[in-house]
This record gives C-alpha cells, sequence and structure tokens, in this order.
C-alpha cells in the first residue's frame, strides 16, 4: 500500500514538471527531491504546491520538492521508473513544445531565472554548494553511527551487556576511522576526476603506516588532517589528473594517468597537506570550544540568531565539514545543538502565526501539516511556506532561535558542554544523538530547555512584533465571508461574535 502512496505521488508530480521528456537528471538529499529541467517554463509550480505530499517548492541550481525525510527517499525511485517509462514508451524525440513568444517567456521564467542566477551562481556560493555535495550524501551513515555510538556509551555507564559493548563500538567507530576515503571519493566525482583516484589518494591520510614517515621532521599521525586533508588531497588529485589527460599520449594514458595521479598527489598529501589540514583542523576545534566557553550566551544569541538568514543565503554549507571536523576530534560537534535553536525559533512563530490568523484556513492547514516536521528539525515548510513569505514572522522566528541559542551556550560557559555526534537531524530528533562531558540526564535537560526558550520566545515575538496592523487586515480573511467589519475585529483578536453583532 505505501508503494502505491509513493507511486501516485510521484505520478502526480511528473506532469507538472513538464513530463520524462523535461527532466535532464534525478537526485534526492534528506528532504527533496533535486531535478534538473530542460524547460523551467513547463513546470506548473501552483499546482506543485498544492500536491497534498509536497511541502513546498525550492528554485536553486536544480528545481527541489520538498517532500520531507523518509518520503522522499521513498518517492525518488518510483519517480525515476516513471521517467524511464514515460522515455521507453516514446523513443523518438518528443515534439517541441507549443511556440510562446518572448513576452511569455519573459513573464514566467527569464526574469525569475536571471534574478535566481544573480542571487546565487556567484563563485563562493557555487563551491560550498559542490563541498555540501561532497558531505551530504555522508550524512545518513553518520546518522546511524552516531545513535549507535550513543546506544553503546548508555549501555557502557549501565554497566549492561559487556559482551554487546565492542561490537557496537566497532560498529559506531568503523566508517568514522574512514571517512576520509570516502570524503575524497565524493570530491574527486563532485570536481570531475576520477572517484577511485580520489579516495585511494585520500586513503593515505588514514593508513598506519604514515607513523612511520619523517616529513621534514614533523610527526606524522594515522587520521592527521581529517576530512579536511583529504578534500584538499583529493582536489588535488582532480587537477593532476586533468594535467594528465592533456599531456600524456592517449596510448599511455591507462597506465601513467592513474600512476601519476596517486604518486604526485600522495607526496605532496604526505609532506604537506596532511601537516597543514592537521593545524587547520585543530584550530577549528580549539576555536569552536574558545568561543563558546568564553562568549557562552553572546556567542549562542549571535550563532542561533544567524542561522536561518544563513540559511537562505546557502552560507550554511560551509559549516559541514566543520561540523565533521569536530565530530572527528571529539566525537560531537558542540555547534549543532545551537544551530538547532533557530528551528525551535520557527516552530515558535508558526504557532503564533496560526493563533494570529484564526480566519485564514488556507495557512492554518499549511502549519498544520508542517508543525510535525518542524518539531523534528526538518524546517524548509515551515520557512518556505510560512514565515519567509510573510516577512516579519520570519525576523521574528530569529529572535526565538537567538533566545534558545544564549539558553545553551550560557551552560557551555558555565562548564557542561555538550554537542550532536552526527550532522543531520535536528529539533526533537536531536536528542539520541547528544553527548557531552556532563550527565547525559544534565545535557538532555538543558537541550530541553533551549527548545522551550526557542519556541517561546519565537511565538511571544511573532505574536505581539510579528503582524502590522494592515497584514492582519489583509491576512486574516475568510474566502467564503465578506463582512470587513467582522475580519477587522477578527484579526484584534476577538471571536467575530463578541466585537460585531450577528
Amino acid at each position: 500500500m505505501s508503494t502505491d502512496k509513493n507511486r501516485a505521488t510521484a505520478a502526480a508530480i511528473l506532469p507538472l514538471v513538464g513530463g520524462p521528456d523535461n527532466i535532464v537528471s534525478i537526485a534526492h538529499c534528506m528532504t527533496r527531491l533535486r531535478i534538473s529541467l530542460r524547460d523551467r517554463s513547463l513546470v506548473q509550480d501552483e499546482a506543485l504546491r498544492a500536491l497534498p505530499a509536497v511541502l513546498g517548492v525550492v528554485e536553486d541550481d536544480t528545481y527541489q520538492i520538498v517532500l520531507g525525510p523518509g518520503a522522499v527517499a521513498r518517492v525518488t525511485p518510483e519517480f525515476e521508473a516513471l521517467v524511464e517509462e514515460g522515455r521507453s514508451a516514446s523513443p523518438a524525440p518528443s515534439p517541441a513544445p507549443a511556440p510562446i513568444t518572448a513576452d511569455d517567456l519573459a513573464a514566467q521564467g527569464a526574469a525569475l531565472k536571471e534574478a535566481q542566477k544573480a542571487r546565487n551562481a556567484t563563485p563562493f556560493k557555487l563551491f560550498l554548494r559542490r563541498v555540501a555535495n561532497i558531505f551530504v550524501p555522508l550524512i545518513p551513515a553518520l546518522i546511524g553511527c552516531g545513535i549507535i555510538a550513543g546506544l553503546n556509551g548508555l549501555l557502557t555507564n549501565l554497566g549492561w551487556v559487556p559482551a554487546v559493548v565492542p561490537a557496537l563500538a566497532a560498529i559506531a567507530s568503523g566508517f568514522m576511522s574512514l571517512i576520509a576515503v570516502f570524503v575524497g571519493y565524493n570530491t574527486a566525482k563532485e570536481f570531475g576526476g576520477t572517484p577511485i583516484l580520489g579516495g585511494a589518494v585520500a586513503a593515505i591520510i588514514v593508513f598506519p603506516g604514515v607513523a612511520k614517515i619523517d616529513a621534514f621532521g614533523l610527526e606524522l599521525k594515522p587520521g592527521q588532517g581529517g576530512v579536511l586533508g583529504a578534500l584538499a588531497a583529493a582536489l588535488l588529485a582532480v587537477y593532476v589528473e586533468k594535467w594528465c589527460r592533456r599531456w600524456v599520449p592517449e596510448a599511455l594514458d591507462v597506465l601513467v594517468t592513474p600512476t601519476l595521479t596517486v604518486l604526485i598527489s600522495g607526496l605532496v598529501t604526505i609532506f604537506g597537506l596532511m601537516y597543514l589540514a592537521g593545524e587547520a583542523s585543530a584550530a577549528i576545534g580549539t576555536f569552536a570550544n574558545w568561543l563558546l566557553a568564553s562568549g557562552g550566551a553572546f556567542a549562542g544569541l549571535v550563532l542561533g540568531g544567524l542561522f536561518l538568514p544563513l540559511v537562505m543565503l546557502g552560507l550554511h554549507q560551509a559549516l559541514i565539514p566543520i561540523h565533521t571536523t569536530l565530530i572527528e576530534q571529539d566525537g560531537y560537534t558542540v555547534l549543532l545543538p545551537i544551530l538547532a535553536m533557530a528551528g525551535a525559533g520557527q516552530v515558535g512563530a508558526a504557532i503564533a502565526v496560526y493563533y494570529r490568523l484564526p480566519r485564514n484556513g488556507s495557512l492554518r492547514t499549511t502549519i498544520k501539516s508542517a508543525l510535525p516536521a518542524g518539531f523534528l528539525g526538518i524546517g524548509e515548510p515551515l520557512i518556505y511556506g510560512v514565515s519567509l513569505p510573510l516577512g516579519r514572522p520570519f525576523v521574528t522566528a530569529c529572535i526565538g532561535g537567538a533566545a534558545g541559542g544564549a539558553f545553551v551556550g550560557l551552560f557551555h560557559q558555565l562548564g557542561v558542554a555538550f554537542g550532536s555526534t552526527a550532522i543531520g537531524p535536528s529539533g526533537w530528533a536531536l536528542f539520541p544523538l547528544l553527548d557531552g562531558r556532563s550527565s547525559a540526564g544534565l545535557t538532555l535537560a538543558i537541550y530541553a530547555g533551549g527548545l522551550l526558550v526557542g519556541y517561546l520566545a519565537g511565538f511571544l515575538a511573532t505574536y505581539f512584533f510579528g503582524f502590522t496592523r494592515r497584514m492582519l487586515a489583509d491576512l486574516n480573511t475568510d474566502p467564503d465571508h465578506t463582512n470587513p467589519a467582522q475580519d477587522t475585529a477578527t484579526a484584534a483578536g476577538a471571536p467575530p461574535q463578541e466585537r460585531v453583532p450577528a
């Protein structure tokens, strides 16, 4: 039955994005179906947003349909199958769409595309997007291993099942001990090199034998440089490989190119990149811990308050390798629980919008459907469907995030440092991944307190400051009711029968 539901969702989406012949490529991340399109103007945005399974639509380097965690992983294969079936049913190239005028193009997409490119196609943002593409595929393994690590720690503290503990430790740590290899593989793949060569060069970093190498008197340790070193080594391998492809004769390419790629990149990695990346990784860990230990509430306020704008600008992607580096060093990232407070502020703001607009049935329905995902840390439906389009509630949501971040940051300054053993989840979904220096009960209590502060601050800031009088008059309307006096009375907060006599 669930398969039929997922296939029905895919079948409903496909014609609204222009059909099989309009699809260039298909992929998905944690929450979004990402498709590349031949003709953007064939997409029916409003009809897509109206589908019950669709939580939102985002246009970036690809067209992204927000389906939510779990659902997107099940709908994507069905969507891919329908696209293949549609293409095989009509192997001949489909006729070009009906001609449209230049005015139509301008009205439907050209201006939007140019504006989108101007905002999101800067070299820096494109680079950050590529960095995110390297690490996002690793998130499911990070989550699974992080939860197992937490379970292992719990069993160890309780003294239960001693025979199982070493097995859980091996399962939880195996991926992290080789994560550099996966980063190298994905880096080469993302930047146009041969993925296995990127993995081979990155594997040098975690090879135990590097401890026997005298790198100009500098001591090397297996794993030194971590994911940053792996990223740099694989990126170097891509450039070496591309250089070889240009200059090595075709008859010798299969032997010479991979050999030179691994040799040159490997030597540079051993005698330079590992040390430099190790110093950079250590500096990141030291700075993050110093920031929260000394900055405390203020640091938490800034981090929690600015995270939603960073998401809107796409700059949050720069934090992914930082989180991964902190997890490698300390076993958890201290930044993620604080940044998660931005989602709490978003939830509180959405609840306030729900109560401030009692007659806007459409928006209230959107909020009700998106709130469960919001509590679990999936913020896109509330951001793109509620707060961002409204404007002021997005700002007040940031205030809620800042308050929650300040709460958690204060306890860091007081010595209760903790973090998440994996990246990806947020909100309530982060509870199983929390770890720190203090007891599990205290860690969970502080994180829960931060969420409550974020919810409350986001709600209060939005309820009292999230709307102007004009916004309330315009938004708090019932399509089936046309009495402006009654609408205005309801906007002021009282039931219609109390303000306007029947």
